[in-house]
């Protein structure tokens, strides 16, 4: 196997290569610890023809690749695991932006471009990249299409997959495949780009892509509403919908346990509200116009608060009151690591059934282990519902995710039942690869 190492090393050139345990480390290892791989070479290409010359010579000497973008995945893709004998290709080393057309409303960038400085660049052309990640600092925009992101605004911009007009990638063999169009409508063969984006590279590496742009709201209306249990929130979602339009950005789910888990442990976050309840949702709109949204969130609420929909709501004064609402939500995934194990689950299922299926899957663990604490939360505009699970306070950690196959079968059985996916915006990885 050296002579097609010494090949690849030849074709990444002397700064696109490591062999060294400790520069490699951080990059076999998934960041919140759960996997632990090992290479035989880690690689950093430069370019798309880099990229190529290693994809053919892997392909003629039947060497493995795994493709790895911010090393953010949260289902274990981007390790190459012990015995399959890969080789990593990081792609950060591919970071540029190569081109923005503000009249198209399109910017097309490498794959290793954070999304962060995807989002800067578009909004230094008065533009918006609408994908929002918590990672977004790091996650890279090759990750993001391979695993068709999704996000805190699907709701009216769509997945990944929506976002996506254009892909340039290496297929299997090493040849580059361009499809760098920004074309809205092109009605000339297959949409074969869509079968790369969620394809978590198993038919190729992304190398760029041409992505939409959008105009950058002017006016926003952010409001954390308190509401009777979950099938309440999902009329109110209708309601919303039915009052803004398009103009419903976001429209998160949140239980009360996980505004106690951020406020013990984030500083400075509160809960603006002055009476605890079972459930929350955080509600924003926004438009490109100059609107009085605020008056239209207020307007809904209220009558909301009328049909016993809501029993108060707090609305944002100000951008900083904003944030500090969006922080309950943003934090909720990370504190869980705060309060011991966590077992976590990217369910989706029709919104009409999101109540259901909480209720159903919050008896069905809680029979199983009494004490343990679901966390049910996410994006109830699209259906997409994080179901996670913190252990019990006095369980040792250790014996709680010995039973995350135990938990994975009882929450994806229900989810099966009611017509949903075990995966709604994670991908499948090494983590659920054999649940299908």
């Amino acid at each position: 196997m050296s002579a097609p190492l010494d090949a690849i090393r030849a074709a990444v050139g002397p700064g696109g290569f490591s062999d060294t345990p400790a520069d490699i480390a951080p990059f076999l290892r998934e960041h919140r610890g759960l996997y632990q791989g090992e290479t035989a070479l880690f690689v950093q290409p430069a370019s798309t023809e880099a990229v190529a010359k290693v994809v053919s010579i892997c392909a003629q000497a039947k060497i493995a690749i795994v493709p790895q973008g911010g090393n953010t995945g949260l289902v274990g893709g981007q390790i190459p695991f012990p015995g399959d004998h890969a080789i990593l290709l990081n792609l950060s080393r591919m970071n540029k932006v190569r081109a923005l057309d503000p009249d198209n409303d399109t910017i097309t960038v490498e794959a290793g471009c954070t999304l962060a400085a995807l989002q800067q660049a578009a909004e230094a052309a008065d533009r918006l990249f609408p994908l929002s990640l918590a990672s977004e600092g790091s996650c890279q925009i090759g990750g993001n299409i391979s695993t068709n992101a999704g996000g805190n605004a699907v709701l009216r911009y769509g997945n990944m997959r929506d976002l996506v007009l254009g892909i340039e990638a290496v297929l299997p063999d090493g040849r580059i495949w361009n499809g760098l169009r920004g074309l809205r409508k092109d009605n000339t063969g297959y949409d074969l780009k869509q079968l790369f984006i969620g394809g978590e590279g198993t038919l190729g590496i992304v190398t760029a892509a041409v992505c939409k742009l959008f105009p950058r709201p002017r006016t926003v209306a952010t409001a954390l509403v308190a509401v009777p249990d979950v099938a309440a929130a999902v009329s109110l979602f209708g309601r919303l919908k039915q009052t803004s339009g398009d103009r419903l950005t976001a429209f998160e789910l949140i239980p009360r346990i996980g505004i106690d888990f951020v406020t013990r442990h984030i500083p400075g976050a509160r809960d603006p509200l002055t009476k605890a309840v079972d459930w929350y949702v955080l509600a924003e709109l926004s438009s490109a116009g100059e609107e009085d949204l605020r008056h239209r969130l207020e307007a809904a609420l209220a009558t909301a608060l009328e049909e016993g929909l809501a029993s108060d709501a707090a609305i944002a004064e100000s951008g900083a009151q904003a944030s500090a609402l969006w922080a309950l939500r943003e934090n909720l995934s990370d504190v869980q690591k705060l309060e011991g194990g966590s077992i976590k689950h990217d369910i989706s299922v029709p919104i009409s059934a999101i109540p259901a299926f909480i209720t159903e899957a919050s008896k069905a663990v809680t029979a199983a282990l009494p004490g343990i604490r679901p966390v049910p939360f996410g994006h109830i505009g699209d259906g997409n519902v994080h179901f996670n699970l913190s252990q019990p306070p006095a369980m040792d950690r250790d014996a709680f995710l010995d039973r995350w196959a135990e938990f994975n079968r009882i929450v994806h059985d229900i989810a099966a039942g009611l017509g949903g996916s075990i995966s709604a915006e994670h991908g499948l990885g090494f983590m659920k690869r054999d649940e299908i």
